[in-house]
């Protein structure tokens, strides 16, 4: 009756760790069947093989290699099971997500829900990175469950974002505008802070956002980039204090971050 998504590319350490964790040893879950699907953008064959010698219990496919977006979209076109449950490589269910999921699911209520993300520890450096949700109103998609019905009427993950940045964004709005969305704090996984490295992903972001705004046709008047304006002075203010606290571990990353709330301004 489930169906889990994990989009992977050469990550097979990380994705080892991910289904470990949702074996039916690791799940305290007997209520219904599941089925654990990884759709592999690498170009190799490594998880593959990993998979079937480690858990034959999981489906591996081909993906389309176009991306993260274009990766879910195809696990969900290989789904056998009415309910989708997204969750990333680098994530670590806990032993109550999918019994958390299904308890919800079975009420028939809700035809989209949110997990709760914790990063497992205090950040210790500005430069780490994770998706913390604790709280809900982010739908990131590295641990959501939605109605495939819902899921195919708003056409999935949008893949003409051109990198992975945004495209969260623009699939809540979707899914907003069509369900309303719950969120489990119990439906939880482990997701570890990332080490960033300096100036390496803003003009990504930068292109993803400028693909985001022709989408909404976000307009672009003097109100507009004062708001950007506010948000450059906020954030160098803000994150400054954070950086001081972190004794400046990860100066790099802030600056870049300052830059790309520079660009978006004039962009």
């Amino acid at each position: 009756m489930l169906s889990i998504i994990i989009p992977t590319c050469n990550r097979n350490d990380l994705l080892a760790i991910c289904l470990d964790c949702l074996s039916k040893e690791k799940q305290h879950f007997t209520a219904a069947e599941y089925e654990v699907i990884v759709t592999d953008d690498s170009k190799d064959q490594k998880a593959r093989s990993l998979m079937l010698q480690n858990y034959p219990w999981a489906k591996w496919i081909e993906g389309p290699k176009k991306g993260p977006a274009s990766n879910r979209n195809n696990g969900a076109k290989h789904a056998k099971f009415d309910w989708l449950i997204f969750i990333d490589d680098d994530c670590q269910p806990t032993s109550q997500l999918i019994n958390n999921y299904y308890s919800e699911i079975i009420k028939g209520k809700y035809q989209a829900l949110e997990g709760a993300i914790d990063p497992g520890r205090a950040q210790q450096r500005y430069d780490e990175e994770a998706p913390v949700n604790l709280k809900g109103g982010c739908f990131w998609s590295c641990n959501i469950a939605i109605a495939k019905s819902l899921f195919f009427k708003i056409d999935g993950f949008d893949e003409g974002f051109p990198y992975p940045a945004m495209e969260d964004t623009d699939f809540f709005i979707r899914v907003k505008e069509n369900a309303e969305v719950k969120f489990l704090p119990d439906a939880m996984v482990i997701h570890p802070w990332r080490r960033m490295v300096a100036f390496k992903s803003y003009k990504k972001h930068l292109a993803s956002h400028q693909y985001f705004e022709s989408k909404y046709s976000i307009s672009k008047p003097d109100n507009y980039r004062l708001t950007r304006v506010k948000i450059l002075i906020g954030h160098f203010f803000k994150d400054g204090i954070v950086l001081a606290g972190y004794s400046f571990k990860g100066i790099g990353f802030f600056l870049e971050k300052v830059y790309l709330n520079f660009r978006l301004i004039f962009q």
